[in-house]
């Protein structure tokens, strides 16, 4: 495995949306949340972030070191809670709950607007005779980040070590580049591949990173697009149209 390799792919969200993937992900009450479980997965996260070497921003640790410390918090007695001038209630959720609402309403604001934009791209004005009806193009199919893929990647590598065939070929060396020149053959002349489909044949933990490495390298070069036609479907890869 290319130790060295380190991904440079830009991440334009931040460890608030990562919150709101896992609340959303989970299914859970965004007023009803389980500090220790969104801890540890928001941890899951910056883990797999470390073992996939991939650069993310101070802030991330930041809201670590929060989560972490709201839910030791949390673990405590009210009447041996630490002082805390800023906080109007007891339970410790609450900021974080508030920074979430207040964070989701933009977010559904800027989706909104977004939204429009893309349906007047969409809207194509008839020439000739019936010039005042109007055709309507397709809609893409959403864009997939980086935290869906991270999700997709994890499902993957606990399916792969459940199963008993789980081996891991130390003589093998497994090299991004030439995963990548595997990926795009795969996504030739059309062909859209599922991100399962990429996995099904491998059945070692480097050979996995090694993999979804090059797939992150392909996206950063735009030479392929990964996308879902619903939120938590199937994620599909597609060779970007020239």
């Amino acid at each position: 495995m290319e130790t060295d390799y380190k991904v440079k792919l830009e991440i334009f969200e931040g460890p608030l949306d990562l919150l709101l993937y896992l609340i959303k992900r989970d299914e859970i009450d965004i007023y009803d949340i389980s500090l220790e479980r969104i801890t540890s997965h928001y941890l899951e996260y910056l883990q797999a972030f470390k073992e996939l070497n991939i650069d993310i921003a101070g802030e991330f640790i930041v809201m670590a070191a929060n989560l972490i410390y709201l839910k030791s918090r949390s673990l405590l007695p009210v009447d041996q809670q630490p002082p805390d001038e800023d906080a109007a209630e007891d339970d410790p959720r609450w900021d974080l709950i508030r920074q979430l609402i207040e964070y989701k309403k933009f977010k559904e604001a800027a989706a909104q607007l977004h939204d429009r934009a893309l349906e007047q791209e969409r809207i194509f004005a008839r020439t000739g005779m019936n010039a005042g009806a109007i055709t309507l193009a397709p809609l893409p199919l959403g864009e997939v980040g980086i935290f869906q893929l991270i999700n997709a990647l994890q499902t993957v590598i606990k399916r792969i070590e459940a199963r008993e065939d789980l081996r891991e070929i130390f003589g093998e060396h497994f090299t991004v580049s030439d995963k990548i020149e595997v990926i795009l053959q795969r996504v030739s002349n059309g062909v859209t591949l599922k991100f399962s489909e990429l996995f099904a044949e491998i059945a070692g933990r480097i050979e996995i990173v090694v993999t979804f490495l090059a797939l992150l390298e392909l996206i950063r070069l735009k030479q392929v697009r990964v996308t879902q036609s619903n939120p938590f479907d199937e994620i599909e890869i597609a060779a970007t149209a020239n």
